[in-house]
């Protein structure tokens, strides 16, 4: 079976990231399942082993940097049957396939929660096990019997796209499918055992597989540590009315501390209004949606509220009566889970007390 293989692993490796990477860090581990489907093995001389499709199961973990990128150090066991007859003989046995591979892997965001692709690569070593058994009973000829049982090691690299599912009410729990293109692209040599009309061959039996190529698909189930629940909404809690305050929203775009026109409006009607009432302070406090890390929100959060009160104080309120804080991405204005970008979220409060 042939696949055009060298065009298909450049096309997920090469898959432009257009989009904010998913907001996920910390370690986690995963595992998936499947089918595994080699190709032909091509042989030295000239011919070639074709074995079945069969198992592929995997196991790994890793590290999420938080900006879209992860690395995982990753072991993986794929097999395939050599179950084979013609008029001659018959041929059975299996390839199994142990590897050991480290994985570097791209989260994209494509503005669903719900779905993550992510595409990456890896290398490392595998250990190919070869089982065959053959049986030859040719026209005029004695009968023979060819026995390989063995076990050779070479570079293996695999490359990798997939999509995520992170799983409502379970933070840091996602599924996931897969397509794993893995080779193995050094020759081996297995050597075994012949037997003609039952007296062992002085020659032995050798196997120089060429390379080994198989394409995987998988569905798993992946678990980050350090994925925080979905922020409850607030509680009201009674307490005494508060003396009356006048508060304006300032809104921003995604990943901005720059104010639009509609912006600058809302900055200097504040302004204005401050003149005509007494005040004791005017506090300005940024905040974020939960898109990105914690550490990034906090700064983003903090730069927005700095270009409002540069707004004020441009539009006459003094600077020593100006108060800014930055809160990232906590006491949300529309409830969130973590990696919404709620535009209600991005924002500046102007309170003038």
């Amino acid at each position: 079976m042939r696949f055009p293989r060298l065009s298909l692993a450049i096309a997920l490796i090469a898959t432009p990231l257009v989009a904010q990477a998913q907001p996920f860090q910390g370690l986690y581990i995963g595992a998936g399942a499947g089918y595994n489907l080699p190709e032909n093995y091509p042989l030295s001389r000239g011919s070639q082993l074709e074995p079945h499709g069969g198992f592929v199961g995997l196991g790994n973990a890793g590290y999420a940097l938080g900006n879209g990128f992860r690395f995982e150090l990753e072991g993986n066991y794929r097999q395939g049957h050599l179950d084979h007859s013609t008029i001659a003989g018959t041929t059975s046995g299996s390839v199994q396939t142990y590897g050991v591979l480290v994985n570097a892997l791209f989260d994209i965001d494509v503005g669903a929660p719900w779905i993550y692709p992510y595409i990456g690569g890896g290398v490392g070593y595998a250990w190919t096990h070869l089982s065959r058994h053959s049986l030859f009973t040719p026209a005029s000829f004695p009968l023979i019997r060819d026995s390989v049982g063995q076990t050779e090691g070479n570079f293996a690299f695999q490359a990798i796209g997939g999509l995520s599912f992170p799983i409502p009410g379970v933070p840091g729990l996602s599924l996931t499918t897969e397509y794993r293109f893995f080779g193995i692209p050094g020759s081996e040599s297995f050597t075994g055992t012949q037997l003609v009309a039952g007296v062992p061959s002085p020659v032995p039996v050798t196997f120089k597989v060429q390379h080994q190529y198989n394409h995987s698909f998988l569905l798993g189930v992946r678990y980050a540590f350090n994925v925080a629940a979905p922020v409850p909404a607030p509680v009201a809690q009674t307490a005494p009315a508060p003396a009356p305050a006048r508060s304006y929203l300032v809104f921003f775009d995604w990943d901005k501390a720059t104010l639009t026109d509609r912006a600058r409006q809302v900055v200097k009607e504040a302004a204005d209004n401050s003149t005509r009432i007494q005040y004791t302070r005017i506090e300005v406090n940024g905040y974020t949606d939960t898109s990105g890390t914690p550490q990034y929100n906090q700064g983003l959060s903090v730069r927005r509220a700095r270009a409002v009160q540069a707004e004020l104080i441009k539009d006459g309120v003094p600077q020593a009566a100006i108060t800014i804080q930055g809160f990232g991405d906590t006491n949300l204005l529309v409830p969130t889970g973590p990696g919404v970008r709620e535009p209600q979220n991005r924002r500046v409060e102007i309170i003038i007390r």
